[in-house]
């Protein structure tokens, strides 16, 4: 038995020096201006810009496949942002600062179709076929596709109402802002 656990300690060690060799060898380097336009983002990883996710999304920035004003949870402030980032003028017109929404779930119209699970990208509801559904508010990003694809209309995009519970610091302003 010490003989298994020796070679297998052994065995471990070697390999595990090997992957953290090899980690170092191949690493390949990562395209700064994503890494700094993911950071602008707001990280919701909401899909409502129509890339998988705010990587995604700043991949298409940085290659310059998308306009700056594609996110819409972050509104204004962010496209303002990613404009200052990239250097590029910002039409913010069209663009509104959305309010913090949270799907809810209308229990009597809720038929447990599962089809609102099965599209939510944070798994937020949760529920079971034939059963009524339940949304977790602090993994909803009220991206809509919920509310879209829900047969008996019973979810619907509700404004978070401001509770202690709910309330939270505005991020601070920071000097990369304040020079733009």
């Amino acid at each position: 038995m010490i003989t298994a656990i020796a070679s297998l300690t052994i065995l471990g060690a070697i390999l595990g020096l090997i992957l953290g060799v090899a980690a170092r060898v191949f690493r390949v380097e990562g395209n700064a201006l994503v890494a700094e336009l993911t950071d602008i983002l707001p990280g919701s990883q909401c899909g409502q810009c129509g890339f998988p996710g705010c990587s995604g999304a700043a991949q298409a920035l940085a290659e310059g496949h998308a306009p700056v004003t594609l996110c819409p949870p972050g509104g204004r402030a962010v496209a303002l942002a990613l404009a200052a980032k990239l250097g590029v003028e910002a039409d913010v017109s069209g663009v509104q600062d959305a309010r913090p929404m949270i799907a809810e779930v209308r229990e009597e119209l809720c038929i447990g179709c599962t089809r609102c699970f099965k599209v939510c990208p944070t798994d937020a509801i949760m529920g079971a076929a034939q059963q009524i559904h339940s949304v977790f508010r602090e993994a909803c990003t009220a991206c809509g596709k919920c509310e879209a694809v829900c047969p008996t209309e019973s979810i619907t995009l509700q404004p978070v109402q401001l509770t202690l519970h709910a309330w939270y610091w505005h991020k601070p302003v920071t000097q990369t802002t304040i020079a733009a």
